[in-house]
């Protein structure tokens, strides 16, 4: 039995928020989920992240990073080297691609490879015109003690 929520109601009230319901659509749509190479997303700070990608065998030549928009993908390729006949084939070494739905502001700083591991560290730039800022409340009895006249020049006739 397959559960699907309807976003409709909610398109009637909100502004600017398609992006978000296309993305919990999209979500729903996920059938299989490939668990191939493991990764972790930790958030190091109140803007920071870091995802740490475990790919054991391959090397700076052998991956891509990529940001498009608010999409992160992560690409990872082996030339076939046979170098004699596997009795037991353990170290993954197939192509993958792995895409993360990055938010609004969040660009890529450095991608490393270490050990095995791949770590991209992200960072959420909010720019200055969307940040939280303090609006100066007046007095409305200032207001109305001296009120505005139009003055208009006098025609002598």
């Amino acid at each position: 039995m397959r559960n699907e929520f309807d976003f409709a109601p909610l398109y009637r009230s909100s502004i600017g928020f398609d992006r978000v319901f296309n993305l919990l659509n999209n979500a729903q749509r996920l059938q299989a989920v490939d668990n191939w190479p493991p990764y972790n997303i930790v958030k190091t700070g109140d803007n920071d992240y870091a995802i740490t990608m475990a790919v054991a065998g391959y090397g700076e030549g052998d991956l891509d990073v990529t940001q498009e928009r608010n999409v992160l993908i992560v690409k990872g390729g082996k030339s076939q080297n046979d170098e004699g006949e596997y009795l037991h084939r353990g170290i993954g070494a197939h192509s993958f691609e792995r895409r993360f739905e990055l938010a609004d502001h969040v660009r890529v700083e450095t991608a490393a490879l270490a050990h095995g591991l791949l770590t991209i560290t992200l960072k959420r730039d909010i720019p200055e015109a969307m940040k939280p800022r303090r609006i100066p409340i007046g007095s409305a009895l200032q207001d109305t003690a001296a009120p505005l006249q139009i003055e208009a020049e006098r025609q002598v006739a």
